[in-house]
């Protein structure tokens, strides 16, 4: 029987092939249209609404690693909670 980590570990593995050492969690390529960062553009249209999308963010993530992307959503989590104190700090 293949084990959750195996999975988990195939489905990285298969990341890797398929995108190269692009950073899927945080540069990926298909947030950045003409030059402009999707978080950016969340950012002016939110205003302070921002940081509630960031808290969505990291609870999305923590509640789905388990049983989409393992890992790599962990680290989205982490990229969205950095990204959180970093806005808090300001």
């Amino acid at each position: 029987m293949t084990s959750y980590k195996n999975i988990m570990e195939e489905l990285e593995q298969s990341a890797k092939e398929a995108y190269g050492d692009v950073d899927m969690v945080n540069k990926p390529p298909h947030y950045n249209q003409a030059g402009i960062e999707c978080l950016d553009a969340i950012r002016a249209a939110t205003g302070e609404g921002y940081e509630f999308y960031l808290q969505g963010n990291i609870l999305k993530y923590l509640w789905r690693y388990r049983y989409k992307n393992g890992v790599e959503d962990l680290k989205k989590a982490e990229f969205y909670l950095r990204e959180l104190i970093e806005e808090i700090a300001q």
